[in-house]
Protein backbone atom coordinates (compact mmCIF):
# COMPACT_ATOMS: atom_id res chain seq x y z
CA UNK A 1 0.00 0.00 0.00
CA UNK A 2 1.46 3.01 -1.23
CA UNK A 3 0.10 7.18 -0.83
CA UNK A 4 -0.12 9.19 -4.20
CA UNK A 5 -1.02 12.71 -4.51
CA UNK A 6 -3.47 13.03 -7.70
CA UNK A 7 -4.43 15.85 -9.85
CA UNK A 8 -7.64 15.28 -10.97
CA UNK A 9 -10.90 12.73 -9.70
CA UNK A 10 -13.29 12.37 -12.01
CA UNK A 11 -16.98 12.18 -11.54
CA UNK A 12 -17.54 8.73 -12.28
CA UNK A 13 -16.01 8.86 -8.12
CA UNK A 14 -18.77 11.25 -7.26
CA UNK A 15 -20.10 9.40 -4.24
CA UNK A 16 -16.57 8.05 -2.73
CA UNK A 17 -15.09 11.35 -0.90
CA UNK A 18 -11.77 10.88 -1.92
CA UNK A 19 -9.17 13.26 -1.56
CA UNK A 20 -6.16 14.83 -3.53
CA UNK A 21 -4.25 11.77 -1.42
CA UNK A 22 -5.04 8.64 -1.92
CA UNK A 23 -3.82 4.98 -0.82
CA UNK A 24 -3.32 2.69 -3.51
CA UNK A 25 -2.99 -1.37 -3.80
CA UNK A 26 -1.45 -3.01 -6.25
CA UNK A 27 -3.52 -5.49 -6.64
CA UNK A 28 -6.23 -4.56 -8.71
CA UNK A 29 -9.58 -6.69 -9.21
CA UNK A 30 -10.86 -5.85 -12.92
CA UNK A 31 -14.52 -5.49 -12.71
CA UNK A 32 -16.61 -3.00 -13.66
CA UNK A 33 -16.85 0.11 -11.37
CA UNK A 34 -13.50 -0.35 -9.18
CA UNK A 35 -11.47 2.81 -9.21
CA UNK A 36 -7.79 2.87 -9.75
CA UNK A 37 -5.39 5.63 -10.00
CA UNK A 38 -3.18 6.07 -13.27
CA UNK A 39 -0.93 8.65 -14.80
CA UNK A 40 -1.36 10.40 -18.26
CA UNK A 41 1.66 9.77 -20.64
CA UNK A 42 0.30 12.00 -23.82
CA UNK A 43 -1.57 15.36 -24.86
CA UNK A 44 -4.16 15.63 -26.89
CA UNK A 45 -5.71 18.76 -28.50
CA UNK A 46 -9.41 17.06 -28.54
CA UNK A 47 -11.76 15.69 -26.60
CA UNK A 48 -9.12 16.53 -23.72
CA UNK A 49 -11.19 17.10 -20.56
CA UNK A 50 -12.49 15.07 -17.50
CA UNK A 51 -15.67 16.10 -15.43
CA UNK A 52 -14.66 16.22 -11.92
CA UNK A 53 -16.31 15.38 -9.13
CA UNK A 54 -17.74 19.11 -8.91
CA UNK A 55 -19.15 18.86 -12.23
CA UNK A 56 -16.28 21.27 -13.76
CA UNK A 57 -14.80 20.22 -17.03
CA UNK A 58 -10.72 20.17 -16.77
CA UNK A 59 -8.14 19.87 -19.38
CA UNK A 60 -6.03 16.58 -19.20
CA UNK A 61 -2.52 17.08 -19.56
CA UNK A 62 0.43 14.51 -20.07
CA UNK A 63 1.69 13.94 -16.63
CA UNK A 64 -1.59 14.34 -14.70
CA UNK A 65 -2.45 11.53 -12.28
CA UNK A 66 -6.55 10.68 -12.71
CA UNK A 67 -8.90 8.81 -10.40
CA UNK A 68 -11.36 6.63 -12.66
CA UNK A 69 -13.36 3.86 -12.93
CA UNK A 70 -12.87 0.14 -14.77
CA UNK A 71 -15.41 -0.11 -17.23
CA UNK A 72 -16.09 -0.71 -20.85
CA UNK A 73 -18.03 1.78 -23.66
CA UNK A 74 -19.26 1.45 -27.24
CA UNK A 75 -19.79 4.81 -28.49
CA UNK A 76 -20.21 5.35 -32.32
CA UNK A 77 -19.17 8.77 -31.83
CA UNK A 78 -16.38 8.63 -29.25
CA UNK A 79 -13.91 5.44 -28.53
CA UNK A 80 -15.53 1.78 -28.21
CA UNK A 81 -13.51 -0.51 -25.41
CA UNK A 82 -13.42 -3.16 -23.06
CA UNK A 83 -12.88 -4.49 -19.58
CA UNK A 84 -9.39 -5.74 -19.50
CA UNK A 85 -9.44 -9.39 -17.67
CA UNK A 86 -6.14 -8.36 -15.79
CA UNK A 87 -4.09 -5.49 -14.74
CA UNK A 88 -0.97 -5.07 -13.14
CA UNK A 89 1.49 -1.56 -11.99
CA UNK A 90 2.84 -0.26 -15.01
CA UNK A 91 0.23 -1.76 -17.45
CA UNK A 92 -1.27 0.39 -20.14
CA UNK A 93 -5.15 1.41 -20.48
CA UNK A 94 -7.22 4.34 -22.06
CA UNK A 95 -9.23 6.77 -20.84
CA UNK A 96 -12.57 5.98 -23.14
CA UNK A 97 -14.86 8.67 -21.71
CA UNK A 98 -15.01 12.22 -20.06
CA UNK A 99 -16.64 10.97 -17.39
CA UNK A 100 -13.87 9.06 -16.07
CA UNK A 101 -14.21 5.69 -17.43
CA UNK A 102 -11.05 3.48 -17.99
CA UNK A 103 -9.86 0.22 -19.91
CA UNK A 104 -8.84 -1.13 -23.69
CA UNK A 105 -9.66 0.75 -26.23
CA UNK A 106 -10.66 -1.13 -29.36
CA UNK A 107 -11.68 1.31 -31.68
CA UNK A 108 -12.02 5.33 -31.86
CA UNK A 109 -13.77 8.06 -33.97
CA UNK A 110 -11.45 10.14 -36.19
CA UNK A 111 -13.50 13.05 -34.25
CA UNK A 112 -12.22 12.28 -31.41
CA UNK A 113 -8.44 11.42 -32.00
CA UNK A 114 -6.45 8.58 -30.63
CA UNK A 115 -7.64 8.33 -26.87
CA UNK A 116 -5.41 9.28 -23.61
CA UNK A 117 -2.58 6.77 -22.76
CA UNK A 118 -2.18 6.04 -19.58
CA UNK A 119 -0.10 4.43 -16.87
CA UNK A 120 -1.81 1.65 -14.44
CA UNK A 121 -0.32 3.53 -10.65
CA UNK A 122 -2.91 0.79 -8.39
CA UNK A 123 -6.19 0.17 -6.93
CA UNK A 124 -7.49 3.01 -4.85
CA UNK A 125 -8.60 1.76 -1.39
CA UNK A 126 -11.24 2.88 1.36
CA UNK A 127 -11.21 2.38 4.56
CA UNK A 128 -15.21 1.24 5.80
CA UNK A 129 -13.96 -0.03 9.08
CA UNK A 130 -13.64 2.35 12.25
CA UNK A 131 -10.09 2.32 13.67
CA UNK A 132 -8.86 0.05 11.59
CA UNK A 133 -6.37 0.67 8.73
CA UNK A 134 -7.75 -2.31 6.61
CA UNK A 135 -8.56 -1.54 3.07
CA UNK A 136 -10.91 -2.76 0.22
CA UNK A 137 -10.81 -1.70 -3.20
CA UNK A 138 -13.08 1.43 -3.51
CA UNK A 139 -15.99 1.18 -6.20
CA UNK A 140 -18.15 4.13 -7.89
CA UNK A 141 -21.88 4.78 -6.53
CA UNK A 142 -23.34 5.12 -3.46
CA UNK A 143 -25.24 1.83 -3.88
CA UNK A 144 -25.06 -1.11 -5.21
CA UNK A 145 -28.34 -1.91 -7.69
CA UNK A 146 -30.86 -4.56 -6.63
CA UNK A 147 -31.08 -6.53 -9.96
CA UNK A 148 -34.51 -7.90 -8.90
CA UNK A 149 -35.19 -4.04 -8.07
CA UNK A 150 -39.22 -3.71 -8.48
CA UNK A 151 -41.29 -0.94 -10.27
CA UNK A 152 -43.55 1.84 -7.66
CA UNK A 153 -44.20 4.82 -9.71
CA UNK A 154 -46.99 5.57 -6.73
CA UNK A 155 -48.96 6.93 -9.91
CA UNK A 156 -46.23 9.72 -10.84
CA UNK A 157 -46.64 10.07 -14.59
CA UNK A 158 -43.06 9.49 -16.49
CA UNK A 159 -42.19 11.37 -19.73
CA UNK A 160 -39.53 9.55 -21.67
CA UNK A 161 -36.91 10.76 -24.17
CA UNK A 162 -35.43 8.07 -27.06
CA UNK A 163 -33.17 9.09 -29.60
CA UNK A 164 -32.15 7.42 -32.80
CA UNK A 165 -28.54 7.87 -31.78
CA UNK A 166 -26.49 9.78 -29.36
CA UNK A 167 -26.14 13.35 -29.65
CA UNK A 168 -29.38 13.37 -31.22
CA UNK A 169 -30.75 16.25 -28.73
CA UNK A 170 -32.04 14.15 -26.18
CA UNK A 171 -30.84 16.30 -22.91
CA UNK A 172 -31.90 19.29 -24.78
CA UNK A 173 -35.75 18.35 -25.23
CA UNK A 174 -35.41 17.14 -21.27
CA UNK A 175 -33.96 20.43 -20.22
CA UNK A 176 -36.75 22.00 -22.26
CA UNK A 177 -39.98 19.95 -21.25
CA UNK A 178 -38.21 20.37 -16.84
CA UNK A 179 -37.85 24.08 -17.41
CA UNK A 180 -41.36 24.67 -18.95
CA UNK A 181 -43.00 22.04 -16.20
CA UNK A 182 -41.34 23.82 -13.57
CA UNK A 183 -42.51 27.40 -14.51
CA UNK A 184 -45.89 25.26 -14.94
CA UNK A 185 -46.22 24.86 -11.05
CA UNK A 186 -45.03 20.87 -11.28
CA UNK A 187 -42.44 19.47 -8.94
CA UNK A 188 -40.14 17.78 -11.22
CA UNK A 189 -37.53 14.75 -11.23
CA UNK A 190 -35.52 13.46 -13.45
CA UNK A 191 -33.04 11.06 -14.72
CA UNK A 192 -30.67 9.50 -17.00
CA UNK A 193 -31.30 5.68 -17.38
CA UNK A 194 -28.74 4.09 -20.09
CA UNK A 195 -25.18 5.23 -21.27
CA UNK A 196 -21.66 5.95 -19.99
CA UNK A 197 -21.03 7.43 -16.57
CA UNK A 198 -20.74 11.05 -17.25
CA UNK A 199 -23.00 13.80 -15.19
CA UNK A 200 -23.52 16.37 -17.56
CA UNK A 201 -26.80 15.53 -18.83
CA UNK A 202 -28.61 14.92 -15.54
CA UNK A 203 -25.89 18.70 -14.08
CA UNK A 204 -28.50 20.27 -17.13
CA UNK A 205 -31.59 18.96 -15.83
CA UNK A 206 -31.08 20.02 -12.56
CA UNK A 207 -29.91 23.85 -14.08
CA UNK A 208 -32.94 23.64 -15.97
CA UNK A 209 -35.06 23.28 -11.94
CA UNK A 210 -35.24 19.50 -11.46
CA UNK A 211 -35.45 18.91 -8.03
CA UNK A 212 -34.19 15.38 -7.97
CA UNK A 213 -31.95 13.86 -10.06
CA UNK A 214 -30.25 10.18 -9.92
CA UNK A 215 -27.68 8.65 -12.79
CA UNK A 216 -27.16 4.83 -13.36
CA UNK A 217 -23.72 5.35 -11.89
CA UNK A 218 -25.25 6.45 -8.53
CA UNK A 219 -25.79 2.85 -8.28
CA UNK A 220 -22.37 1.54 -9.07
CA UNK A 221 -22.95 0.89 -13.06
CA UNK A 222 -20.42 2.99 -15.06
CA UNK A 223 -21.71 1.91 -18.65
CA UNK A 224 -25.19 0.16 -19.05
CA UNK A 225 -26.13 -2.67 -20.97
CA UNK A 226 -29.30 -4.90 -22.47
CA UNK A 227 -28.67 -6.92 -18.86
CA UNK A 228 -28.60 -4.17 -16.34
CA UNK A 229 -30.92 -1.48 -18.37
CA UNK A 230 -33.97 -2.37 -17.12
CA UNK A 231 -33.31 -3.33 -13.78
CA UNK A 232 -31.88 0.27 -13.81
CA UNK A 233 -34.65 1.94 -15.25
CA UNK A 234 -37.38 0.56 -12.62
CA UNK A 235 -34.83 1.32 -9.81
CA UNK A 236 -34.21 4.93 -10.64
CA UNK A 237 -38.00 5.52 -11.66
CA UNK A 238 -39.06 3.67 -7.61
CA UNK A 239 -36.50 5.88 -5.65
CA UNK A 240 -37.32 9.08 -7.31
CA UNK A 241 -40.85 8.33 -7.08
CA UNK A 242 -40.22 8.32 -3.39
CA UNK A 243 -39.67 11.64 -3.37
CA UNK A 244 -43.08 12.61 -4.34
CA UNK A 245 -42.99 14.51 -7.92
CA UNK A 246 -45.37 15.81 -9.71
CA UNK A 247 -43.88 13.97 -12.70
CA UNK A 248 -40.45 12.26 -13.81
CA UNK A 249 -38.55 13.19 -16.87
CA UNK A 250 -36.61 9.81 -17.97
CA UNK A 251 -33.69 10.46 -20.38
CA UNK A 252 -32.58 7.06 -22.25
CA UNK A 253 -28.84 7.66 -22.97
CA UNK A 254 -27.75 6.80 -26.66
CA UNK A 255 -30.14 5.20 -29.12
CA UNK A 256 -32.65 2.81 -29.92
CA UNK A 257 -30.34 0.77 -32.10
CA UNK A 258 -27.19 1.09 -29.29
CA UNK A 259 -25.57 -1.31 -27.50
CA UNK A 260 -26.57 0.43 -24.03
CA UNK A 261 -29.65 -1.30 -23.11
CA UNK A 262 -32.74 1.31 -24.28
CA UNK A 263 -34.13 -1.36 -26.70
CA UNK A 264 -34.35 -4.07 -23.38
CA UNK A 265 -35.97 -1.08 -21.28
CA UNK A 266 -39.12 -0.33 -23.62
CA UNK A 267 -39.28 -4.66 -24.45
CA UNK A 268 -40.15 -4.60 -20.60
CA UNK A 269 -43.89 -4.34 -20.20
CA UNK A 270 -44.27 -3.13 -16.74
CA UNK A 271 -41.60 -0.33 -17.77
CA UNK A 272 -43.69 0.56 -21.02
CA UNK A 273 -47.21 0.84 -18.97
CA UNK A 274 -45.25 3.26 -16.35
CA UNK A 275 -44.30 5.65 -19.42
CA UNK A 276 -47.08 8.41 -19.94
CA UNK A 277 -45.79 9.52 -23.14
CA UNK A 278 -42.28 8.94 -25.40
CA UNK A 279 -40.78 11.73 -27.10
CA UNK A 280 -38.60 10.94 -29.86
CA UNK A 281 -35.22 12.86 -30.74
CA UNK A 282 -33.60 12.78 -34.30
CA UNK A 283 -30.63 14.23 -36.27
CA UNK A 284 -32.91 13.90 -39.64
CA UNK A 285 -35.53 12.94 -41.26
CA UNK A 286 -35.11 9.86 -42.25
CA UNK A 287 -33.94 8.98 -38.96
CA UNK A 288 -37.13 10.20 -37.49
CA UNK A 289 -38.66 7.99 -39.80
CA UNK A 290 -37.25 4.90 -39.01
CA UNK A 291 -37.18 5.63 -34.83
CA UNK A 292 -40.90 6.25 -35.29
CA UNK A 293 -41.14 3.07 -36.85
CA UNK A 294 -38.96 0.80 -34.67
CA UNK A 295 -40.94 2.45 -31.32
CA UNK A 296 -44.12 1.64 -33.54
CA UNK A 297 -43.81 -1.52 -35.03
CA UNK A 298 -41.39 -3.69 -32.04
CA UNK A 299 -43.08 -1.99 -29.22
CA UNK A 300 -46.69 -0.85 -30.03
CA UNK A 301 -45.34 3.08 -28.84
CA UNK A 302 -46.87 5.85 -30.10
CA UNK A 303 -44.57 8.78 -29.87
CA UNK A 304 -46.03 12.03 -28.23
CA UNK A 305 -44.01 14.20 -30.62
CA UNK A 306 -40.58 14.40 -32.65
CA UNK A 307 -38.08 17.23 -31.40
CA UNK A 308 -33.77 17.21 -32.37
CA UNK A 309 -31.69 18.53 -35.15
CA UNK A 310 -34.40 16.75 -37.34
CA UNK A 311 -36.37 19.71 -36.44
CA UNK A 312 -33.89 22.45 -36.50
CA UNK A 313 -36.41 24.23 -39.82
CA UNK A 314 -39.44 23.82 -41.11
CA UNK A 315 -38.24 21.89 -43.77
CA UNK A 316 -37.92 19.02 -41.42
CA UNK A 317 -41.13 19.78 -39.64
CA UNK A 318 -43.28 19.25 -42.36
CA UNK A 319 -41.61 16.50 -43.82
CA UNK A 320 -42.12 14.75 -40.37
CA UNK A 321 -45.59 15.76 -40.56
CA UNK A 322 -46.87 14.65 -43.50
CA UNK A 323 -44.62 11.14 -43.55
CA UNK A 324 -45.15 10.06 -39.94
CA UNK A 325 -48.22 12.22 -39.17
CA UNK A 326 -46.29 13.65 -35.65
CA UNK A 327 -45.77 17.14 -34.43
CA UNK A 328 -42.46 18.17 -34.52
CA UNK A 329 -41.05 20.74 -32.17
CA UNK A 330 -37.51 22.24 -31.96
CA UNK A 331 -36.27 22.41 -28.28
CA UNK A 332 -33.51 24.90 -28.42
CA UNK A 333 -35.72 27.18 -30.78
CA UNK A 334 -39.26 26.22 -29.36
CA UNK A 335 -38.91 25.07 -25.82
CA UNK A 336 -42.19 26.70 -24.31
CA UNK A 337 -43.80 24.83 -27.11
CA UNK A 338 -42.25 21.73 -26.47
CA UNK A 339 -43.07 21.99 -22.79
CA UNK A 340 -46.76 22.82 -23.37
CA UNK A 341 -47.03 19.84 -25.48
CA UNK A 342 -46.36 17.59 -22.49
CA UNK A 343 -48.35 19.83 -20.11
CA UNK A 344 -51.42 19.28 -22.05
CA UNK A 345 -50.60 15.25 -21.97
CA UNK A 346 -50.62 15.61 -18.19
CA UNK A 347 -54.12 17.28 -18.49
CA UNK A 348 -51.79 21.00 -17.05
CA UNK A 349 -53.62 23.41 -18.86
CA UNK A 350 -50.57 26.05 -20.07
CA UNK A 351 -50.42 29.65 -18.06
Amino acid sequence: MKTVVVDKIASVAQHNNLTSEVRLSTDIPCEEGVLIAVRVLNNKSRYNQLELTSGRMATVTMGDVIVGALGHRNALRGYSGHLPTELAVGDHVQLLNIGGVIGICDSANPAVGTPFECEVLGTVLEFPYLGERIGVPARSGFSKLDVNASLETAGVPVIALAGTCMDSGKTAAACAIVSRLRHLGLKVAACKATGVSLRRDILAMEDAGATDTMIFSDLGVVTTTAKNGPALTRALLTRLSGKSPDVIVLELGDGLLGSYGVAAILADKQIRDALTAVVLCANDPVSAWGGAKILRDEYSIEPAVVSGPATDNDVGIQQIAERLSLPAINALSNGVALGDKIAALLGRAAA
